[in-house]
């Protein structure tokens, strides 16, 4: 392979450990947050907009139409921890605090000291200004589930490079 083909593709990080979805069906490390969709515990036809941003640990949650969640007044709410601990899941403890610049001194950090620490620093409320965008991502990524199985490729995907292709 060629220099371009090499650092054109996407490399897939397999996840530290399975998860299950019904709970937090999308988590992201990306635009400088931890970010997803978190279902609602007693609606099933809500979910929640989490977002922690690194650094500042400045924190979002909201409701898929922008209301705002009623637990997250001044500090983490019930669906920042659920997005906490499926990040961990999904990508391990070391990467998301390296990624949210949380200092741990636990030798193996879990979810719980992760959350714990930053809420320590008594982090602001962010708006919720990205929640739009999140929860748009949320969606094109439930649209690919919808597809049916095949080897055609599919056009929004067009801009990565196959990976077996003979030249």
């Amino acid at each position: 392979m060629s220099v371009w083909e090499k650092s054109s593709t996407v490399r897939v990080v397999p996840s530290a450990r399975p998860r299950k979805l019904a709970k937090v069906p999308f988590v992201e490390l990306a635009d400088g947050r931890l970010q997803g969709v978190v279902s609602s515990g007693s609606d099933i036809g809500r979910v929640y907009v989490s977002s922690v941003e690194a650094g500042t640990y400045a924190f979002a949650c909201s409701t898929n139409n922008n209301r705002p969640c009623g637990g997250a007044r001044g500090m983490f709410c019930n669906h920042i921890r659920a997005l906490v601990g499926e990040a961990v899941l999904q990508y391990g403890a070391e990467r998301v605090a390296r990624y949210l610049k949380v200092e741990v001194d636990a030798a193996e950090p879990d979810a719980q000291t992760l959350t714990d620490v930053m809420a320590a620093t008594r982090p602001a409320a962010a708006g919720s200004s990205a929640a739009a965008r999140v929860f748009s991502r949320f969606l094109r990524q439930l649209a690919y589930l919808e597809l049916a199985p095949s080897t055609a490729p599919v056009p929004e995907m067009q801009w990565f490079p196959t990976t077996r292709a003979v030249a």
